[in-house]
């Protein structure tokens, strides 16, 4: 039995473009499973930073609806919702550059609303160890860190808010093939092994081949290129 835990419900969203609109998105819609890693598709100008913008509820939609465990995410607060039910990862990591990896993990650990008071510090260096960063690359400043270090720190604080949803954008485009395997790896095994439901916005044809399900957006609409 499918187990849906996020959903874009005919999504519309557009722009005046030489005084005519333009629709970017156009009654997508486009249910998430729990637990399946996906990729996002599409040209440059298709709407994929548009739909992660919506998805990730720093904007809002101008028809439709965004849909997280059953309730639309602005009722839940979209402050709310960006804190406690989501995490996201970009492409240039947005690392804070003056702290340790290990600071900037238990960073999230901080603005949860969760009580980690004592041992934020001992679950930031467990997590980063999970993610294949030891302790003493975890206490150098994130800058004296390579590429793929730095985006594992990232999936790490991602983790650290213990959230089901996982955003992605473009979160291999900086990295070299090997080490860009080896994230696609860490995400695979984050869906399969933990529950959680990774949705990456890529260029990336290798990234796509590599999830579980291949969407593509196309004249404003999410379709399936494969997988169930």
């Amino acid at each position: 039995m499918k187990s849906i835990i996020f959903e874009l419900e005919q999504l519309s969203y557009g722009y005046i473009d030489g005084g005519k609109k333009r629709l970017i998105l156009n009654d997508l819609s486009f249910q998430f499973e729990k637990g399946r890693f996906y990729t996002i598709l599409g040209p440059s100008g298709s709407g994929k930073t548009t739909l992660l913008a919506l998805a990730s509820a720093l904007d809002a939609p101008e028809n439709g609806r965004v849909i997280y465990n059953g309730e639309d995410i602005k009722k839940i607060g979209y402050t709310k919702f960006r804190r406690n039910n989501m995490a996201i990862i970009f492409q240039k990591y947005n690392l804070i550059d003056y702290l340790t990896g290990m600071e900037n993990v238990e960073s999230n650990l901080m603005i949860m609303d969760q009580k980690f008071t004592k041992n934020r510090k001992e679950i930031a260096y467990q997590i980063l160890s999970s993610m294949g960063i030891v302790q003493t690359k975890a206490d150098r400043r994130v800058t004296k860190l390579s590429g793929g270090e730095q985006q594992r720190v990232a999936i790490a604080r991602a983790l650290a808010k213990d959230v089901d949803l996982i955003l992605g954008d473009e979160p291999t485009g900086a990295l070299d093939t090997a080490t860009a395997r080896e994230i696609i790896d860490l995400f695979k095994r984050l869906a399969h092994d933990y529950g959680k439901t990774i949705i990456l916005v890529t260029h990336s044809d290798e990234v796509a081949r590599n999830s579980d399900i291949s969407l593509r957006l196309h004249e404003g609409k999410l379709v399936v290129d494969y997988g169930e």
